[in-house]
């Protein structure tokens, strides 16, 4: 089944080798989120060990909750605020310089339309990519399969369900672009 979450196939999560790499997650994170404020280098060493990739200079505030930590790569001087959640049964690529509001959900978790399928537990997954210096406001939902665009900056609450540009000022549910940026 690991080998079919990987590929982006349906998969069903109840297999004893994605059991036993979620549990190593919940630990890392479980001591992510208890670490003191006082302590950064041991986050640090923490997210290094379960994330795929966490760039120099980049920080993520506890707690944070993710699946399995191995699919989401982190790139340089990033900042996520409290409560970043990452079902990363898919690919997660967070670029470079991107800010991260408080409770903000990257789902690449999605579910077959079928209800007999759903009944059996069969899901699979799409890949997240948000480009360098994008700004998630708090609060902020991407869905499964979304690309988000560098310099992009979304608006709090809303709920991303379609890729978006760079350079672009989204809002709402679902996020409808309303401005371009220049620089």
């Amino acid at each position: 089944m690991r080998e079919r979450m990987l590929a982006g196939d349906l998969y069903v999560a109840d297999d004893p080798v994605l059991t036993q790499e979620n549990r190593r997650a919940m630990a890392l994170m479980e001591a992510f989120n208890h670490t003191p404020a006082a302590a950064p280098e041991e986050r640090r060493r923490l997210l290094i060990e379960l994330l795929g990739g966490f760039g120099e200079a980049s920080e993520i505030r506890p707690p944070l909750y993710c699946d399995y930590g191995y699919q989401t790569r982190v790139g340089a001087r990033t900042f996520a605020n409290f409560g970043l959640v990452v079902l990363d049964v898919g690919p997660v690529t967070i670029g470079d310089d991107v800010q991260i509001g408080p409770n903000v959900q990257l789902l690449t978790a999605t579910h077959p339309l079928s209800p007999r399928l759903r009944r059996e537990k069969w899901e699979s997954a799409q890949p997240i990519n948000i480009g360098d210096n994008v700004w998630l406001g708090g609060g902020v939902i991407v869905c499964p399969g979304v690309t988000i665009g560098g310099n992009t900056v979304v608006g709090a609450g809303s709920v991303v369900t379609r890729d978006l540009p760079a350079n672009v000022v989204a809002v709402g549910s679902p996020a409808r672009v309303i401005r371009t940026l220049e620089d």
